[in-house]
């Protein structure tokens, strides 16, 4: 039996908990890959430092260039460039966010609308979670045969940790959640 650490606030201020009770779980099971989010680069510094001389692969997602202005990326230049020389760097197009707004500016409807929202239904880490880990697969940063931890959060900062094996995303629905290490209790 192992136990689900639920925090009482979402956010930020869970993130030294999320990524130690993270690494703790890592070492137990043996899972060799970490997925990050991280949108300004500071939650992916953390887990950098926070998994530094366990040997597990670091991998930090983030949203994509234009994501908030054009030709602009999130993360500080700092940031990506320390993330960049100490653990793989994934910048892409966020899957639950860029093609149902494709979708829905011309009227049609797509189903991932719905999987991001049942997600939700966790909280909003566990959607990240799942996002960041299909976009790290897609980019050949993990495998898709082993279990990995995907790390999250509301906003800023790391407040869900999940076991799972990730999936392509044409191969979306083989993903598969193994256990939640933590979430909010609110949304």
């Amino acid at each position: 039996m192992k136990k689900i650490v639920y925090f009482e606030e979402k956010g930020e201020k869970n993130t030294e908990e999320t990524l130690r009770l993270a690494k703790e779980r890592a070492l137990e099971l043996g899972i060799k890959h970490v997925v990050v989010a991280s949108t300004s680069g500071k939650t992916g510094r953390k887990a950098i430092e926070v998994f530094d001389g366990t040997e597990i692969n670091v991998v930090v997602v983030s949203h994509q260039f234009g994501y908030k202005k054009p030709n602009k990326l999130e993360m500080d230049e700092e940031l990506k460039t320390f993330i960049e020389s100490k653990a793989r760097l994934i910048i892409a197009s966020d899957l639950f966010t860029t093609v149902p707004k494709l979708t829905q500016k011309y009227g049609g409807w797509n189903p991932f609308n719905i999987v991001a929202d049942t997600l939700r239904l966790f909280c909003e880490g566990m959607k990240v979670c799942v996002e960041v880990a299909v976009m790290a697969a897609d980019a050949g940063a993990v495998p898709t045969d082993e279990e990995v931890i995907a790390i999250a959060g509301t906003a800023r900062g790391a407040d869900t940790a999940i076991v799972l094996k990730p999936a392509n995303i044409h191969r979306f629905f083989e993903i598969d959640i193994r256990e939640i290490i933590c979430m909010p209790r609110v949304r």
